[in-house]
This record gives C-alpha cells, structure tokens and sequence, in this order.
C-alpha cells in the first residue's frame, strides 16, 4: 500500500533526474559550509556535479512526455525496437537515413526512415527518453533542433537531420 497518490508519485517520477540534480547541488551547498578548503573544493564539485545532472534531466524531460502513448521503445547496442499494438520494428543507428517529427492524430510520432522502410514511434510511448541518448549519436545532428521541434509540433512533418555523404558511419 502507498500513501503517495499515484499522480504525483507519477510526476516525481518524471522529474527524477531533475530532483536528484537539485539535490546534489543541495549537498554541495552543505558540504561547502563544514569549514575549510578541503570541503569547500569537495562541496563545489558536488554541486556542480549535481548542477550538470538538473540540466541534463531538463533537457531529457521533453523527452519524457506526461502522457502514455501505446507501444514500448527499448534500445540494445545501438539499435532502437519499438513494439506498438498494430506497428513495431527496429532501426540500426548506422541505417537510419532521416529523421523527422510528425503531428499525427494520436501525438506527435517520430519517424526513422531507413532503406528497409520507416519506423514511427510515438514521442509519449513508454521508454521513449531513450531515443534522447540515441538520437544525441547521430553524427551532426542539432540537439536544440530537436529540443525546439518538440515545443511546437504541430504543422508540416519536419525533417529535423539527414545523413550526408560526410556524416555516414562507419
């Protein structure tokens, strides 16, 4: 039995990253103030430890929708699986060719296209936070580019990276 409703229990899970951030740089703060260099040099790299987790869990965050779309999105070694109801499959990060956000019916969809066809994850599925690691391993891509498609996705399908001649993998 859990005396935490399951909505708010559901929220801190969502701003987890955020709220250990902040309080890692509560510890910092803390360890600062024991008196000395040790600890004030100890109680700055806390803190900017937990600084650069808050920030990172922030930007993650758009990543990690309030809402549940159906399907689930797992990553092993490189490759992304999404398995939904009715679509499903996998993208290899060396073959995906294009990447764009979609605003569908149902949400805003990612779509991976590859030579053996595209691959369309809804943003709000389960373990989509991941396609944030993932996506950052795109050679060149624009993860503010992504951060800001994800603020406003509604209109035309946006092509929001390509592989180039230059940026192939090898």
């Amino acid at each position: 039995m859990s005396f935490v409703r399951p909505e708010v229990s559901a929220a801190l899970h969502r701003w987890r990253e955020v709220l250990a951030g902040l309080a890692g740089v509560a510890a910092g703060a803390w360890l600062a103030t024991l008196g000395g260099w040790f600890y004030l040099v100890l109680g700055a790299v806390v803190a900017l430890g937990g600084l650069g987790l808050a920030l990172t869990g922030l930007r993650r965050l758009r990543f990690r929708p309030a809402g549940l779309a159906p399907g689930i999105v797992q990553m092993v070694e490189g490759q992304i699986a999404y398995f939904g109801p009715l679509t499903g499959g996998f993208a290899a990060l060396t073959e995906v060719e294009e990447l764009r956000l979609e605003q569908r019916p149902d949400g805003p969809t990612w779509v991976l296209e590859q030579p053996q066809g595209a691959l369309e994850i809804p943003v709000a599925a389960q373990g989509a936070e991941l396609l944030f690691d993932w996506f950052g391993a795109l050679p060149g891509i624009e993860m503010a580019q992504l951060h800001a498609a994800l603020g406003r996705p509604e209109g035309a399908p946006r092509v929001l990276w390509r592989r180039s001649a230059r940026t192939a993998l090898r």
